[in-house]
């Protein structure tokens, strides 16, 4: 059993993940990302935590977010799609703000293509969760209970 706890947790989606619903169903599910949003924010409350959900298809904005996460949040969860491949500044933001991070995939990653298995983002990461779609997010919350 996850233990309770409090405080708010940030979580960042990257480029494409606005398109879940529709985008490659059998590779993504059916879900859009207003019903994941929707199961983390229920699921936090669950452990006595609150959620911040984000998306965005611009990478800076991703860094400013992350920055401006020091003050405000507890720990990062992110499923930075195509930037978890290429981003050196999104591992540098979340090195540099110090925070507990789990870093989500709703797919299998290492079953995917070659250039997919590498991440920038694990190395600032307490933990990686693929492959289990939108449950992964719930997993990296309560993970997030035990950490915090």
């Amino acid at each position: 059993m996850t233990k309770s706890t409090s405080g708010n947790i940030l979580i960042l989606n990257g480029p494409n993940l606005n398109m879940l619903g529709t985008r490659e169903p059998e590779i993504y599910g059916t879900e859009t990302l207003s019903d994941i949003e929707e199961k983390c924010k229920i699921h936090a409350g669950e452990l006595g935590m609150t959620v911040t959900f984000r998306q965005s298809n611009t990478e800076g904005e991703i860094v400013n977010w992350i920055q401006e996460a020091r003050g405000t949040a507890q720990a990062i969860i992110i499923n930075a799609g195509a930037y978890t491949h290429t981003s050196v500044a999104l591992m540098d933001a979340l090195l540099a703000v110090g925070l507990p991070v789990i870093e989500v995939h709703l797919s299998n990653i290492f079953k995917r293509e070659e250039f997919r298995h590498h991440s920038y983002i694990s190395p600032a990461s307490v933990g990686v969760i693929c492959g289990f779609g939108s449950r992964g997010y719930l997993l990296a919350l309560d993970a997030l209970a035990d950490i915090l």
